[in-house]
């Protein structure tokens, strides 16, 4: 791990590799900056995000907490309002639940309701999402309940690259950051080199440029989306994959600027659809591209039910013949 530049060197890299590397830069260059939360210190986390930070940044700044998810935020939010940068992990999505309070009426609200006068620079990094076998209160796709916050940045990174340079970005933003990090994706590779440039905190990007229908994801299932395009090819379609980054606030440009090139649109996501996460993507293409769709803009999403069994979780969530059914269905209609 290096001190106060990312290597400039491509090289090979987990997404957890990255993540612990944006933590250790950002240790190393602002004193201000704490990690703290169950099990980071000694063990390293869970997946072993913060694998040797303590060992090399000492107990004061990177340090376990009791197993109490609202007093760390609490006391993260009592950081912040001092001066420091805290960086908290709740050890998975659903065992984020009883700091919300914490988060929604506190974090989210404190700047506003001291107008502008304390800022709180706080990042909440949640492990989210399914697609590694877990169980109930495991594999929570919580994102909602953070995006319908105002005060909240929510974002979530879909490569290792963009893993090392979202958290980077949200260690150094005023405001606080729900950081979801997707455990499926925690031992993707990829040859790169980890970097803080390039696009904003609040950057939707185009992953893959494509014609005929534009398909809009995050966190886990970006790479899921691109695997359907590939397939795709040899049914003759050409698909853009817009991978959204930021969930709140919504790059409105760079996704409307794709569906209007195609004209069709599927939004991907492993929460369930009903008031999920699409429902809101949807509702804003609809609005402000009405007369540019060929069709009417679908959802992949995971079912309506509690998650599932670990033997289960393959029908749950969304993957590659689902998606290439709703885009046959923006294709040739309901009949396909």
């Amino acid at each position: 791990m290096t001190g106060t530049s990312a290597p400039a060197a491509s090289v090979e890299v987990t997404m957890a590799r990255a993540l612990n590397q944006a933590l250790a830069d950002a240790l190393a260059d602002d004193d201000r900056v704490l990690v703290f939360g169950e099990d980071v210190g000694t063990l390293g986390g869970v997946f072993r995000i913060t694998d040797g930070l303590a060992e090399r940044f000492g107990e004061r700044r990177v340090f376990d907490t009791p197993l109490a998810e609202s007093g760390i935020v609490g006391t993260a939010i009592g950081m912040a309002m001092n001066g420091l940068v805290p960086v908290v992990e709740m050890q998975f999505d659903a065992f984020a639940y009883p700091a919300f309070e914490q988060m929604i009426s506190h974090l989210a609200k404190l700047r506003n309701r001291t107008r502008g006068r304390i800022a709180l620079p706080v990042v909440v990094r949640i492990p989210y999402g399914g697609g590694i076998g877990g169980v109930e209160h495991h594999c929570d796709s919580s994102e909602v309940y953070y995006t319908h916050t105002p005060g909240l940045r929510v974002v979530t990174p879909g490569t290792p690259a963009d893993a090392y340079r979202l958290l980077r970005q949200s260690i150094d933003c005023p405001d606080p950051v729900i950081f979801l990090e997707p455990k499926r994706r925690y031992w993707s590779k990829e040859t790169t080199a980890l970097r803080t440039g390039g696009p904003r905190l609040d950057q939707a990007v185009i992953r893959r440029p494509g014609k005929d229908v534009t398909l809009i994801s995050y966190g886990g299932l970006v790479g899921t989306a691109l695997e359907a395009a590939e397939v795709a090819v040899d049914e003759g379609w050409d698909i853009e994959v817009v991978d959204l980054r930021s969930l709140s606030p919504f790059d409105d440009a760079t996704v409307t600027a794709s569906v209007r090139r195609t004209g069709r649109a599927v939004v991907i996501h492993e929460a369930s659809g009903f008031c999920g996460y699409g429902a809101e993507v949807a509702a804003r293409l609809m609005e402000q591209c009405f007369h540019h769709l060929e069709a009417p803009v679908l959802r992949v999403a995971g079912y309506d039910i509690p998650y599932p069994p670990p033997r289960l979780e393959e029908h749950h969530l969304p993957g590659v013949d689902r998606i290439l059914d709703a885009v046959s269905r923006l294709q040739w209609g309901d009949d396909a």
